[in-house]
């Protein structure tokens, strides 16, 4: 199994669900088709279902979240030297050429991104495009709408 690059807030927030899924939602859902089986008849029992259901979802969740911790490479980006090198982890400031716009983004794992926080995945096209690069470096990002010229203003290993 290929490992999965995670940063450090990333394998904090899969432990923190694999927590809540095994120890409050697994037993909400034990208890839920506990209640539901005493109403009888399970063939139509639509809440014994909806229960069952939701075990599945839950337990398929869990199974995901331990397979992903076990395939795990931790990435501590505050532990190395910055070079000012674009690498998983880095927090990159770029500015757009053409607009003068500033935009900072974090390069983290599939998990971890979330475009309105500013956490792209590395394997979005712009880290694709940024990873490698140095501060100072122009680069091209090919984007849906088009090709877009950043310079890298700033690179920080927070």
């Amino acid at each position: 199994m290929q490992q999965i690059p995670m940063t450090v807030r990333g394998e904090a927030l899969l432990r923190e669900e694999l927590e809540h899924l095994k120890n409050v939602r697994r037993p909400e859902i034990i208890k839920a088709i506990a209640e539901a089986r005493e109403h009888g008849d399970l063939k139509e029992n639509a809440e014994y279902h909806a229960a069952r259901e939701q075990q599945g979802f839950c337990e398929g969740r869990i199974q995901e979240i331990e397979g992903k911790l076990s395939n795990a490479q931790i990435i501590d980006v505050t532990k190395m030297p910055n070079q000012g090198k674009v690498i998983f982890g880095a927090t990159v400031t770029l500015l757009n050429t053409n607009t003068e716009d500033e935009v900072t983004y974090r390069i983290v794992g599939d998990d971890e991104a979330n475009i309105k926080e500013g956490l792209i995945s590395v394997n979005s096209p712009i880290a694709r495009g940024l990873v490698g690069k140095e501060v100072d470096d122009t680069v091209n990002i090919k984007t849906p709408g088009g090709n877009i010229e950043f310079d890298i203003i700033e690179v920080n290993y927070i």
